[in-house]
């Protein structure tokens, strides 16, 4: 086993939040290696925004940005406050890469390449004399008293020591294993002496118990409001684009969601959402609605009277879920069959069973406790060489560019206090 020199820092993961983390503390001097057990950097980075990288949300509002994620949002204030979305995009600018917001205020590089993100990384890293060391595996981490002294690895079958002064975790949760996310984080922190919360799957898609789902599979539709039956709590809805899956649901307003269903699952079999597939009509005004489209195609057969309100490969579907003889006139439709159609329009329902678990979940919920870690530095309160960031910390936001603006900041912050004596 070769012991190698000591060094100032030594940052564990090469996701978004490692990288940020070791290329901050090196930019302020900080002699860093960063370590990746992958053969590559930021293999998770790839996926995000479906290759594009959704790198922030543009949300300048720190009060409504920290409330984007929940109960735990007001953690991120001061990560948030010394870099933020504005600061995140005016980072990459400088780094040659431009952006472009859209829709949602998404944040995406103007080339829509993922890679020109990661790339623009490793040039930072490189410029700041990072050390790099990829296809290392973490075997161990010493702690003695309140520090951890080493960290033991396993490096070409060879175990090497690595000794520093301060070391940050960012080793993400265990979202898309096959990037690396295994939550070997998660293992260490809980062995150092950190309490860690239950870790779920959150943003994935969902499975259901209609087969019918199956027929439009790859159907996406805009527009639309989803609600979790039986709940008036604002948080359990949401409006916006949908998607049908072979499996079941997709989507952002699924994937938002999925986070509050897949906690309902732990205590009960099922969960039953309604899809409102005309959120801006109220039932008045879509009867009257229903009401001119089938005078409009009084002789023809009422499968053939949606065309003006649902896509057409939806109609089928639509038409078996109404048991309605799809061979009737639509003039000779009754006032008790078109309220049928209208509340099956504001009504439809699907009943969640699951959902397809961490190897396509976007992000981990879970993690290390939050009153384990101070805001204010990312520094463990039990360990006082050690810091945290990214994923592997108990807190995710909605899509939308918050999950990796959350590790640009704390991956920020956690470098730049480790800087500090």
């Amino acid at each position: 086993m070769t012991k190698e020199k000591e060094i100032d820092l030594i940052v564990i993961g090469s996701g978004p939040a490692g990288m940020m983390a070791a290329g901050r503390a090196a930019e302020l001097g900080a002699k860093v290696i960063l370590l990746e057990k992958n053969r590559k950097l930021g293999e998770k980075l790839m996926l995000t925004g479906k290759g594009r990288c959704n790198i922030t949300n543009d949300e300048r509002d720190l009060r409504v940005l920290v409330d984007s994620y929940g109960k735990n949002g007001k953690f991120l204030f001061q990560a948030f406050s010394l870099f933020g979305p504005k600061d995140v995009v005016k980072f990459f600018n400088g780094l040659q890469v431009k952006t472009k917001t859209e829709r949602g205020q998404r944040v995406f590089p103007s080339s829509d390449r993922g890679t020109d993100v990661l790339k623009a990384l490793i040039r930072y890293l490189a410029k700041n004399r990072v050390e790099i060391l990829t296809n290392v595996q973490v075997v161990k981490i010493v702690r003695r008293g309140e520090q951890v002294k080493k960290i033991i690895t396993k490096v070409n079958r060879e175990r090497r020591e690595f000794v520093a002064q301060r070391y940050i975790l960012a080793t993400g949760g265990l979202s898309y294993p096959e990037t690396g996310s295994t939550g070997d984080g998660l293992a260490w922190a809980e062995k150092l002496g950190h309490k860690v919360e239950e870790s779920s799957p959150a943003l994935v898609p969902l499975k259901t118990r209609e087969t019918w789902v199956k027929d439009l599979q790859g159907l996406s539709l805009k527009n639309v409001e989803i609600k979790i039956k039986g709940s008036q709590k604002k948080e359990s809805s949401r409006f916006g684009e949908f998607l049908f899956t072979h499996f079941g649901i997709s989507g952002p307003i699924v994937l938002d969601l999925s986070k509050k269903m897949v906690e309902q699952l732990k205590d009960q079999q099922e969960v039953k959402i309604e899809i409102d597939l005309k959120p801006a009509l109220d039932f008045n005004k879509l009867d009257q609605r229903v009401q001119r489209d089938l005078n409009k195609f009084g002789n023809k057969a009422l499968k053939n009277s949606f065309e003006d309100l649902l896509p057409r490969r939806m109609i089928p579907v639509f038409l078996r879920i109404l048991k309605i003889d799809h061979q009737k006139k639509s003039s000779e439709v009754t006032k008790e069959e078109r309220h049928k159609i209208v509340h099956l329009l504001k009504n439809l329902e699907l009943t969640v069973i699951g959902s397809i678990g961490f190897k396509q979940a976007i992000v981990t919920s879970g993690g290390v406790s939050l009153k384990e870690i101070d805001d204010q530095t990312m520094k463990s309160k039990i360990i006082n060489n050690l810091y945290f960031a990214g994923e592997i910390i108990n807190i995710d936001g909605p899509t939308g560019g918050y999950n990796l603006q959350l590790c640009w900041s704390t991956g920020y912050l956690a470098g730049q206090s480790a800087t500090k004596i």
